[in-house]
This record gives structure tokens, C-alpha cells and sequence, in this order.
């Protein structure tokens, strides 16, 4: 047998794993061949995959000192819904409706995956209770621990698994895009007051910086937002990233070094839109790296 023989069973062999076997008698011969790799492992093999694999390593924060970040996370988003997510979701809960590939997650052989964005999975909460009450405004967050398999930075405060601090936020758009930048509006002011609350607590936050992207069909409502938050310096730039549905926002603090690290994330996305079939949903949705914060912000170390 030649290499092309090999690479044709190859391909013979993945299209029926992928394509030619239905999705119950698939996860079940995965789950009856990882038992069976299971049976041949021994405890020193455990132990040294423990010791090397970057996605089972503990964390490096204390735990303490996490469980109280998300306390006054939390109470900061008081006009939120704090919800408690599994620790995975549907199998591509991201990829079928984000721009993402299904490599950069943890797919397990029981048709679920690890969750590596809880804004995605709180969307397909959205969506649920739109359906049940589509006049409803939603307003959901939560704290919660990601894992993703994408190559990480080598720098300070990032790893294949971490804390985020999450908004999500969902209803059907109003008269001149009066929800958008509302919820837009209200998930700045309350990752500031997060931010404030924290600073009151053993953290500093020092140089922030907003920056708002638009594309140039929604730059009117950036600027418009731009007027209405007087929290802190403002900027206006080109959106050009196509995961955000034509508005994002970014939150820079300065770390002791200087350097300026963009610890919140959020925007516009189109996601609820391909879950309900309606056109006229819109969700906004952000996020702060609460384990890099806890990492790089902290100025007293009162948990031990």
C-alpha cells in the first residue's frame, strides 16, 4: 500500500466519521474508543499530562482572591441577570453563527463543547426567551471560566483557560437604533462602575481610555454615543473587523509598566438574528478579562 492509498482511506475514513454516520452512533463509538484509551493509560501517564498540558494547569490567581473579584463584578451589575452557565454548550454554539473556526474550542464526544465565549451562549439564552416573550428586553451577565485552543500570547495574565466577566443584552430594535446604543451605552457605564467598585477594593485602573469602531453606514451612532459618555476620553475609529455587527467598543486601563491593555471588550452582533430568523433582533454583548485583571491591576494583596 503507497501514501496515496493511505491518504485516500484517510479521507474515506473522516467523511464517514463527519458526514455518513448519524450524530448518536458517532458519539457513541467516540466515547467506546476513549474508553478504551482510557483503560490503557496508567497513573504515571496521567500524571505527566498533568504536568505539561497547558489546558489542565491550574490557575495561576487564588481563588479567594477570584470568587471576590466576581462579587463585586456582580453587584456592580446589579440591573442584570446573573446566571450560572454548564461548563459546556451545544456543539458549535460559536462557529455556526460567529466568525470562528471550530479548531480554536474544545469539542468533547458527547455533540457538546467547552465554552470559550459565554457570549455566545448566553445569545442562544436570548434567543429561548425571545421566543417565549418577544416583546421582552433581556438583560443577562455572568462570570465564568473559558477554554480555548488557539495558540495564547506569552505574555503576563494569559492562558488556555481563564475568568471572564460578562453582558449580554437582547430585545427587538427600536426607532432610530434606540436599543443598540442604549445597551451599548449602559454595558460602558457599567463595566466603568465595575472598574470603580474594584478601585475601592485593591485594584487601580489608571489611564483609561474608550474607543469606539463604526463602520462608516453606523459611525453616526458612534458619534452620537460619543456625546452622550462623558465618563472618560473618547475616540472614534474605522471598525474593519467583520466579527462585530458594525459597532464595537474597547476599554483601555494602564498597567504599572505603562503599557495600556484592552481589558473590556463589546459590541453589536448579528448572532441573535440567525437564531430567531428575525431581522429586527439585536444583541449587544461585552466582556472584561477579570483573571487578567486580578493578574495585572491589583495593588494590595489582602487575600490569601
Amino acid at each position: 500500500m503507497n501514501g496515496t492509498d493511505h491518504v485516500s482511506i484517510d479521507e474515506t475514513l473522516r467523511h464517514a466519521l463527519a458526514q455518513g454516520m448519524a450524530a448518536t452512533e458517532l458519539w457513541s463509538l467516540l466515547l467506546s474508543v476513549l474508553e478504551q484509551r482510557a483503560a490503557q493509560r496508567t497513573p504515571s501517564m496521567v500524571r505527566q499530562q498533568w504536568k505539561t498540558d497547558r489546558f489542565v494547569q491550574p490557575c495561576a490567581v487564588n481563588q479567594r482572591m477570584l470568587n471576590e473579584l466576581d462579587s463585586h463584578l456582580l453587584a456592580a451589575a446589579a440591573e442584570f441577570e446573573a446566571l450560572e452557565l454548564s461548563p459546556v454548550a451545544p456543539l458549535a454554539s460559536c462557529s455556526t453563527v460567529a466568525l470562528t473556526s471550530q479548531n480554536r474550542i474544545v469539542s468533547t464526544a458527547r455533540g457538546t463543547e467547552v465554552v470559550s465565549d459565554p457570549t455566545n451562549v448566553l445569545a442562544l439564552e436570548c434567543a429561548r426567551r425571545l421566543r417565549e416573550a418577544p416583546d421582552a428586553v433581556i438583560k443577562l451577565t455572568t462570570s465564568h471560566r473559558c477554554v480555548r485552543a488557539q495558540a495564547v500570547p506569552k505574555r503576563p495574565g494569559f492562558s488556555a483557560h481563564f475568568r471572564m466577566f460578562c453582558l449580554a443584552s437582547a430585545a427587538h430594535e427600536r426607532k432610530d437604533h434606540g436599543f443598540v446604543t442604549e445597551a451599548l451605552a449602559e454595558h460602558i457605564r457599567t463595566h466603568l462602575s465595575a472598574l470603580d467598585r474594584l478601585e475601592k477594593h485593591g485594584y487601580h485602573f489608571p489611564d483609561r481610555r474608550l474607543r469606539l469602531l463604526a463602520t462608516p453606514e453606523r459611525r453616526h451612532l458612534a458619534e452620537r454615543m460619543s456625546k452622550e459618555i462623558v465618563e472618560l476620553p473618547v475616540t472614534l475609529e474605522t471598525l474593519e473587523h467583520p466579527y462585530y455587527d458594525g459597532l464595537r467598543f474597547m476599554i483601555d486601563a494602564g498597567t504599572p509598566d505603562g503599557n495600556a491593555v484592552p481589558l473590556i471588550d463589546g459590541g453589536a452582533f448579528d448572532w441573535l438574528r440567525k437564531l430567531t430568523d428575525n431581522k429586527r433582533m439585536v444583541y449587544v454583548a461585552s466582556g472584561m478579562g477579570s483573571q487578567l485583571a486580578a493578574m495585572l491591576f491589583r495593588r494590595v494583596a489582602r487575600i490569601a
